[in-house]
């Protein structure tokens, strides 16, 4: 186990909620670090580019302020995520804002990330990269990334189609930093059983959509709580790389789940989407198939709480303290 110093002692329980395109934005994961884990918001969100130093400013003082008026309580670092892709021409003024504020952690997508990592270890911060395979993450291993995120069958968002009992044990052969691992997780038990499988860390994106402070429509998150597995569609349609998105969201726009066309990698296009292109990420909703078991939406605080009592909860059941 690889626990950066950077996150010890700063953590409720050892979990990263997952940066997610429109839903995660300040007031999220202003809530999610307040309640002892990492929260993390898509660089992209912040539009206009000059936004994104608005963002940093809000939450890190909003931080600070809480952590100083609440000593005995974890506050936990946040993290920013970056499109390393050719498509995303925001990219180095969004990078030259996160080194400015020299960002804690910053969460790298798509291309391994050499020139993030050298300017992140600049001053310090970490860089984590998501992967679906274990050739992705050697790649990134090779630039010098401080963590590897798992992505793993079942997940929100772009998922690869391993299980995490394979992915994991074969990315830990080769490297021995922090790993991080994302799919299918909504409960304290679900992140003690990612530990017990070598992950030092879990990643959770989908299950942080059904709480108040998301910037998720409120059909979404109702949808969300209403979903099964079954509902979730894996399709390369939307961005030209496979994704996981609900049924149901599919279906209001008016397409076929069940008979929908393959994508293209042209459609793979960040920070250059037009209104259209925009209005089509908000009506397609991405969520992993851990949506079976939300029931309910909370404050990201409360739900924190009650996952930190369900892992140690299984921790006792199991024996362990």
């Amino acid at each position: 186990m690889a626990l950066p110093g950077l996150l010890r002692n700063r953590l409720r329980i050892p979990l990263i909620g997952a940066p997610m395109f429109i839903v995660s934005q300040p007031e999220l994961v202003i809530a999610q670090c307040k309640a002892g884990v990492v929260g993390s918001f898509p660089a992209l969100n912040a539009r206009p580019q000059e936004a994104l130093d608005d963002w940093i400013r809000q939450i890190k003082n909003e931080l600070a302020e809480y952590s100083s008026e609440n000593p005995d309580q974890p506050v936990a670092p946040y993290a920013v995520n970056q499109i390393a892709h050719g498509s995303n021409d925001r990219l180095q003024a969004d990078m030259e804002v996160c080194v400015r504020h020299e960002v804690p952690i910053i969460i790298t997508s798509l291309r391994p990330p050499e020139d993030i990592v050298q300017a992140v270890h600049s001053y310090g911060g970490l860089v984590f990269h998501d992967v679906i395979s274990l050739r992705h993450a050697r790649k990134a291993i090779e630039q010098g990334v401080d963590g590897i995120i798992a992505v793993c069958a079942g997940a929100g968002g772009h998922a690869g189609p391993l299980s995490p009992f394979a992915l994991i044990k074969e990315i830990r052969k080769e490297f021995d930093g922090t790993i991080i691992l994302s799919g299918c997780m909504t409960s304290g038990g679900d992140i003690l059983a990612a530990q017990a499988m070598g992950a030092d860390l879990a990643y959770m994106g989908t299950r942080f959509i059904a709480t108040r402070e998301a910037a998720a429509v409120e059909q979404y998150k109702e949808m969300i709580v209403a979903s099964k597995a079954s509902d979730i569609v894996y399709t390369n349609l939307f961005t030209g790389v496979n994704g996981s998105y609900l049924k149901g969201s599919v279906i209001n726009a008016g397409m076929d789940p069940d008979n929908l066309p393959a994508g293209e990698k042209t459609s793979l296009n960040y920070a250059k989407r037009s209104k259209e292109d925009a209005k089509a990420w908000r009506d397609i909703w991405g969520a992993g198939q851990g949506v079976g078991n939300i029931d309910d939406v909370l404050p990201a605080f409360d739900l924190v709480l009650r996952m930190e009592a369900e892992y140690n909860e299984t921790r006792r059941r199991l024996g362990l303290g």
